[in-house]
């Protein structure tokens, strides 16, 4: 005789775990726990106080400063930190026993049916992805914006109910995708950043970003940058699925911006630089493509603020305007701010050197740099490069002290930019740190 149901044991919770406790891994804890997973987080360093009340808060377990192997072995699925490479010997040992170890931006996607815009690229991200944002919220249209920026798509998903997502995503987050497929996907660039990551080798961080097509279908709409040589040859072999849009750089800078037979006035526009033209010209693509009109977009560009930490124009004291790029952490990045200057410049650059070749702002500094103030611990390499086309350099320890240097050599129409073409993390503990850093010191001389 068979067992009745009342009799038979209840069906096992899959179990979800999830490496790293950071704005993913919390995000992504708290999906999991409502859609009905067993739970457990585990990072290996410590969790902020924020995010351990946070995990109290909704009941679930979780480990600090190490990994309890046997509690993540046994995992139906594992969800791992973008942070966390794929070559550490746990996440090998969890794909070679067969465990699918995801990013959270894939395990967020399985509970949404709102349309979804993913932004990558290796610079521009998080300008074009705020801007994207901005014009559609400004049309009254029921959107969120999250991802690499603000949010985890996972906490969105799990908290709020819109129409569309407007994500800002890296390649890391990407790496770690099988079925996310957005319905408009933006690819800006591909420059050498985080090849660390990638063996080193170029192909391998190229194909990384394409990833955000792969899932991409002939409904769906993927704008990349014509100009850029990388996208340009990696299509040549891989054509897209999807409708393809390319997106060009505009000659000089105009006041005004032509798409179709639209026309934009950019007078009142608070981002300078033909890259920032070009990134405004993706949003309003992608805007136009999820039903935004013109007339919404041309008042919508009149009404943008400057984001933190990109190019963001911190004070004018005494005729020295200073600008705080501090986002500005590879030398394509850089390229673009310097090429934006159109003052004498007194340059804030340094930190956490990630490989940088600085041959591409060997012209740009020779015209427009009348000193660099050097901002980390190790200044050698661009002390070497550099000495020779700017012989006035001065070395800093901190942001207070970049500043106080900055003004010494200031005149009235200089422009003193922090856009370090470096990682942050040999003195601050993030890009938004030393940005911070920065601004509070330019305010103490008010």
């Amino acid at each position: 005789m068979s067992k009745s149901k009342e009799n038979q044991p209840p069906i096992p919770r899959r179990r979800i775990v999830i490496l790293g406790g950071g704005e993913s891994g919390v995000g992504a804890a708290i999906l999991a726990q409502k859609q009905g997973f067993e739970i457990f987080l585990s990072d290996k360093g410590t969790l902020p106080d924020k995010n351990k009340n946070e995990l109290k808060k909704y009941g679930i377990p979780y480990e600090e400063c190490g990994h309890t192997i046997d509690k993540i072995v046994n995992a139906d699925e594992v969800i791992k930190s973008p942070g966390i490479p794929d070559k550490v010997a746990l996440i090998k040992q969890l794909r070679q026993q067969g465990t699918p170890v995801i990013s959270e931006i894939e395990f967020a996607s399985r509970y949404t049916n709102a349309t979804i815009i993913a932004i990558t690229g290796s610079n521009g991200k998080t300008t074009t992805t705020t801007l994207t944002h901005h014009l559609i919220k400004s049309a009254g249209l029921n959107v969120e914006v999250g991802g690499n920026i603000g949010y985890s798509f996972a906490r969105l998903v799990a908290e709020t109910n819109p129409d569309i997502y407007v994500l800002e995503l890296s390649s890391f987050q990407l790496d770690g995708i099988t079925d996310f497929r957005p319905n408009v996907a933006l690819l800006l660039n591909i420059t050498p950043d985080h090849l660390d990551r990638y063996d080193y080798k170029m192909e391998n961080y190229i194909a990384s970003k394409f990833r955000i097509f792969m899932n991409q279908k002939s409904a769906d709409l993927a704008i990349f940058n014509g100009d850029d040589e990388n996208i340009y040859n990696y299509l040549k072999h891989k054509p897209l699925n999807s409708k393809g849009k390319s997106v060009y750089f505009e000659k000089g800078e105009n006041e005004s911006l032509q798409i179709g037979r639209s026309k934009f006035d950019l007078t009142d526009f608070k981002l300078k630089g033909i890259h920032n033209t070009f990134n405004l010209t993706c949003a309003i693509l992608a805007a136009k493509r999820v039903g935004v009109k013109t007339d919404q977009i041309r008042k919508a560009i009149q009404t943008f603020q400057a984001i933190k930490h990109r190019m963001e124009e911190v004070a004018k004291i005494n005729g020295v305007t200073y600008i705080n790029d501090s986002k500005a952490t590879n030398v394509d990045s850089v390229f673009y701010a310097l090429s934006a200057m159109t003052e004498p410049t007194i340059w804030i650059a340094g930190g956490t050197d990630k490989g940088n070749d600085y041959e591409p702002l060997k012209k740009l500094v020779k015209e427009k740099v009348k000193t660099i103030i050097c901002l980390g611990v190790d200044n050698t390499k661009i002390i070497s490069f550099f000495k020779d086309i700017c012989p006035n350099i001065i070395e800093t320890n901190s942001a207070k002290a970049a500043v106080a240097e900055a003004k010494k050599v200031s005149k009235p129409g200089d422009t003193i930019l922090l856009s370090p073409a470096c990682a942050s993390f040999d003195l601050f503990k993030n890009y938004i740190h030393r940005g911070d850093l920065f601004r509070e010191a330019v305010m103490e001389l008010k």
